[in-house]
């Protein structure tokens, strides 16, 4: 298939037949479109969105494994799972009679086993299924970490790289009446050229770790679509629908019951659809989340999605949700129910984090540093919390390696994909401390950026940089990725990873983008929930007295700071991460939460949290 972007401009633009006079945001459907088929070009595996409401079974609970640490599975072909055909046969592998793990849910926490592994581990589900004539079928996997090849019956249906986003497979006439059994080869080992690399600062929960599920369409279904505001607009939708099947041109209802809003068009030969019409919304904001019932409907299919509407830009030096000025409350989580240890994926672990940052005062999470479950974007979403969305592109990639690129690119896609209906995502950010120096990095993310805003330009996008200088006082801000962000996000780690030199407040600041609005992505410094014993001004001694006067200090400078848009601590909850070996205070955590993985609120908590209430 090759797909080339004039000639689907030339094509597209014939067939709008000059009816359309807003030309700048003709193009951006029109890239936007391109980008779509482009992506499903590069990545046959792309998921279906909206799962939730589609007709599916879930493959969740128990699941058989056998554990692999040597890797000889794929020699063995467990896959095939052979059986003796005469009295001098045997097997060396069998899933019966082994342990079963629970899905979704990382594999660490669930066996002693396997806390520290890093590795293969095989699963096998058997499932029934009553095959329907002109029925299709797909498996759908919310993500599966790091690498995934997944049989069927057998046969291989697939591989997918990416241990945070969801991808799918077709497995209409492969999936047999009665039964059938999935196997899926997992291994989260680190990856010199993968997505994150080798070195990062987080624990590696390997496993199937967010839902699966068998999904059942008919012949010709509604694939995706795009519901959200036009740039710069409070009453303007500018999107489109796209159908898979082979009765792609079909009529088209969009419904808003709340709004007596009925919406008609038509998709051309290939399944688009544009999508434009106006309405009185009542915008979604932290104050305010309205979201609205949203009806999509064509012959073969129906789907109901829950939507709010709203604005996001920058004007000069601020921030404008909806047109007014906002400033960022933010603090960072991580993907880990501090209280089970373990990956979050439900609802419920949703909350647990959520609620608290609602507790500190947050309007704003960042989810750090990979993209979360999607029951996380969405419940935060309905509890008036901003979103930052990211891609685990941090620190130590191989940015000179030709596949790294391709896989930004793929994750990006299937990010987007997942979440550009979610008013709540309001970042879209594309990469995490990444130095200027390493070969290819500049190139490689100047690209990944344009290709972003080509697929979505309503959202900001950040680069979030830990390169300035700190000389005499004065603060040096550069970096070639700030010319392409729409924001200046800084980790800055004054009071811990680097001394204060002087009072906070004579600090100076030097930008080399001094035009765009400036946001503190991350700060703070580490303590042990409880430990008040020990100097409180010497690091050494992690007590809860030195964080907190990292926080009074870092208050005291953030009225230094021009432009100063947001502020998001580093981080919310205490967190495992295997680098942090002190066994006195750190026992493998990073210590920095504003609470302990008991749920313990350490001094430093009210200080943010005070800070919060004075900036209303």
């Amino acid at each position: 298939m090759k797909i080339e972007l004039h000639k689907f401009i030339k094509m597209t633009k014939k067939r709008m037949n000059g009816k359309h006079t807003n030309y700048l945001s003709e193009m951006r459907i029109l890239v936007a479109l391109f980008v779509y088929l482009l992506g499903n070009h590069l990545n046959a595996q792309t998921a279906t969105m909206n799962v939730q409401a589609r007709n599916t079974t879930s493959l969740n609970g128990k699941w058989a494994v056998i554990i692999d640490p040597t890797g000889i599975g794929d020699w063995k072909q467990v896959w095939q799972e052979k059986q003796p055909q005469s009295k001098t046969d045997f097997t060396e592998y069998s899933f019966d009679g082994g342990p079963e793990l629970q899905v979704p849910g990382d594999f660490n926490s669930q066996m002693c086993e396997l806390a520290y592994f890093e590795g293969t581990v095989w699963y096998k589900k058997v499932f029934n299924y009553k095959v329907s004539e002109g029925k299709r079928i797909f498996l759908h996997f919310g993500a599966v970490n790091y690498l995934a090849d997944v049989y069927l019956n057998g046969e291989k249906i697939g591989s997918h790289e990416g241990g945070f986003t969801p991808f799918q497979f077709e497995i209409t006439g492969k999936v047999k009446d009665e039964e059938n059994a999935v196997i899926v080869k997992v291994n989260n080992n680190r990856l010199v050229n993968g997505l994150p690399g080798t070195g990062y600062d987080w624990f590696n929960y390997g496993g199937i770790t967010r839902d699966v599920d068998l999904i059942e369409t008919n012949d010709t279904f509604i694939e995706d679509y795009a519901i959200q505001l036009k740039k710069e607009s409070l009453n303007t939708i500018l999107g489109w629908v796209k159908l898979n099947g082979t009765h792609a041109k079909q009529d088209v209802e969009i419904e808003i019951p709340e709004l007596t809003l009925r919406y008609k068009t038509t998709t051309n030969e290939e399944g688009f659809a544009r999508v434009e019409f106006k309405s009185d919304f009542e915008l979604w904001s932290p104050e305010n989340p309205r979201l609205y019932r949203v009806i999509v409907k064509i012959k073969t299919d129906f789907l109901v999605d829950t939507i709010g509407f709203r604005s996001i830009e920058v004007q000069g030096n601020q921030i404008l949700l909806n047109r007014k000025p906002v400033f960022l409350k933010g603090v960072n989580i991580h993907e880990e129910n501090p209280y089970r240890k373990a990956r979050a994926y439900s609802t419920e672990d949703a909350r647990v984090l959520l609620n608290a940052a609602k507790e500190l005062g947050c309007n704003l999470v960042r989810l750090a540093h990979y993209p979360h479950s999607e029951n996380m974007v969405k419940e935060a979403e309905r509890m008036g919390l901003m979103v930052w969305d990211e891609l685990p592109v941090y620190q130590h990639i191989q940015f000179s390696d030709s596949l790294v690129p391709q896989k930004m690119e793929v994750m990006l896609n299937e990010m987007v994909r997942r979440d550009k209906n979610r008013c709540g995502v309001i970042v879209w950010a594309l990469s995490n401390e990444t130095y200027p120096g390493t070969p290819n990095r500049n190139e490689a993310l100047f690209e990944l950026t344009q290709k972003c805003r080509a697929s979505d330009s309503t959202r900001l996008i950040s680069h979030v940089i830990n390169t300035q200088g700190y000389e005499n006082h004065t603060v040096n801000v550069w970096d070639p990725l700030y010319q392409h962000s729409d924001l200046v996000a800084i980790n800055e780690y004054f009071g811990w990873y680097l001394p204060w030199q002087g009072k906070p407040s004579d600090i100076k600041w030097k930008f080399a983008c001094p035009e765009k609005p400036v946001f503190i992505s991350e700060f703070g410094g580490e303590a042990l929930a409880g430990n008040n014993d020990g100097p409180s001004d010497e690091a050494a001694y992690w007590t809860e007295g030195y964080q907190e006067q990292i926080y009074m200090n870092q208050v005291e400078m953030f009225r230094t700071i021009p432009n100063l848009c947001g502020v998001c601590p580093w981080l919310l909850f205490d967190y495992r991460s295997l680098g942090r070996m002190n066994q006195v205070y750190q026992n493998g955590y990073n210590r920095k939460g504003l609470i302990s993985e008991n749920g313990e609120k350490k001094k430093a908590w009210y200080i943010m949290q005070e800070y919060f209430r004075e900036n209303q």
